[in-house]
Protein backbone atom coordinates (compact mmCIF):
# COMPACT_ATOMS: atom_id res chain seq x y z
CA UNK A 1 0.00 0.00 0.00
CA UNK A 2 2.90 2.35 0.58
CA UNK A 3 3.60 5.05 3.09
CA UNK A 4 0.98 7.50 1.77
CA UNK A 5 -1.73 4.84 1.98
CA UNK A 6 -0.67 3.94 5.51
CA UNK A 7 -0.84 7.59 6.55
CA UNK A 8 -4.30 8.02 5.01
CA UNK A 9 -5.63 4.86 6.67
CA UNK A 10 -4.10 5.99 9.97
CA UNK A 11 -5.79 9.38 9.68
CA UNK A 12 -9.18 7.85 8.92
CA UNK A 13 -8.95 5.19 11.64
CA UNK A 14 -7.66 7.70 14.22
CA UNK A 15 -10.37 10.22 13.38
CA UNK A 16 -13.12 7.60 13.67
CA UNK A 17 -11.70 6.39 17.01
CA UNK A 18 -11.62 9.94 18.37
CA UNK A 19 -15.18 10.53 17.16
CA UNK A 20 -16.48 7.30 18.72
CA UNK A 21 -14.86 7.81 22.13
CA UNK A 22 -16.75 10.40 24.21
CA UNK A 23 -14.83 13.29 25.72
CA UNK A 24 -12.09 15.52 24.45
CA UNK A 25 -8.77 14.13 23.29
CA UNK A 26 -6.25 16.94 22.99
CA UNK A 27 -4.13 15.90 20.03
CA UNK A 28 -3.42 17.24 16.59
CA UNK A 29 -3.78 15.56 13.26
CA UNK A 30 -0.26 14.06 13.36
CA UNK A 31 -0.99 12.28 16.65
CA UNK A 32 -4.33 11.20 15.20
CA UNK A 33 -2.45 9.54 12.33
CA UNK A 34 -0.05 7.88 14.78
CA UNK A 35 -3.04 6.72 16.85
CA UNK A 36 -4.69 5.15 13.80
CA UNK A 37 -1.52 3.40 12.67
CA UNK A 38 -0.82 2.12 16.20
CA UNK A 39 -4.44 0.95 16.53
CA UNK A 40 -4.10 -1.02 13.32
CA UNK A 41 -0.89 -2.61 14.56
CA UNK A 42 -2.46 -3.54 17.90
CA UNK A 43 -5.48 -5.03 16.13
CA UNK A 44 -3.19 -7.00 13.82
CA UNK A 45 -1.14 -8.43 16.68
CA UNK A 46 -4.21 -9.36 18.72
CA UNK A 47 -5.89 -10.83 15.64
CA UNK A 48 -2.83 -12.96 14.89
CA UNK A 49 -2.68 -14.15 18.50
CA UNK A 50 -6.34 -15.18 18.35
CA UNK A 51 -5.97 -16.78 14.91
CA UNK A 52 -8.16 -14.27 13.06
CA UNK A 53 -5.37 -13.06 10.77
CA UNK A 54 -2.37 -14.76 9.25
CA UNK A 55 1.13 -13.29 9.37
CA UNK A 56 1.37 -10.36 6.96
CA UNK A 57 -2.38 -9.93 6.65
CA UNK A 58 -3.55 -6.43 7.66
CA UNK A 59 -6.27 -5.94 10.24
CA UNK A 60 -9.72 -4.92 9.09
CA UNK A 61 -11.23 -1.46 9.48
CA UNK A 62 -13.44 -2.30 12.45
CA UNK A 63 -10.62 -4.07 14.30
CA UNK A 64 -8.30 -1.15 13.60
CA UNK A 65 -10.78 1.35 15.00
CA UNK A 66 -11.32 -0.84 18.08
CA UNK A 67 -7.55 -1.06 18.57
CA UNK A 68 -7.26 2.73 18.35
CA UNK A 69 -10.13 3.18 20.83
CA UNK A 70 -8.40 0.82 23.26
CA UNK A 71 -5.19 2.84 22.90
CA UNK A 72 -7.10 6.08 23.55
CA UNK A 73 -8.61 4.61 26.70
CA UNK A 74 -5.22 3.39 27.96
CA UNK A 75 -3.51 6.72 27.25
CA UNK A 76 -6.41 8.58 28.90
CA UNK A 77 -6.08 6.48 32.04
CA UNK A 78 -2.30 6.99 32.15
CA UNK A 79 -2.58 10.77 31.67
CA UNK A 80 -5.05 11.17 34.55
CA UNK A 81 -2.49 9.89 37.05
Amino acid sequence: MGIIGTILVGLIVGAIARFVLPGEQKMGWILTIVLGIAGSLVAGFVGQALGWYTVGEPAGWIASVLGAVVLLIVVGKLNRR
